[in-house]
């Protein structure tokens, strides 16, 4: 019965991952994914402007020589 006991935990482990990818697999699109792929888009593009705008605002900064 040991092999039983060393094998019962990689399994059960397999198990629970095989079920987590699956259900990552399901929810990827659906009636929401339009919605998930504009609020991702309109987070780049605020992370893009606001590295845009700081790159921007450090070139304007007098040296003071």
């Amino acid at each position: 019965m040991d092999y039983v006991s060393a094998l019962l935990p990689p399994v059960v482990m397999a198990c629970f991952f095989i079920g987590l990818v699956v259900t990552i697999v399901k929810s990827q699109g659906g009636p929401n994914k339009a919605k998930e792929d504009a609020a991702v888009d309109a987070a780049l593009a605020r992370a893009e402007g606001a590295r845009q705008h700081g790159s921007s605002a450090v070139a304007e900064r007098p040296t003071g020589a």
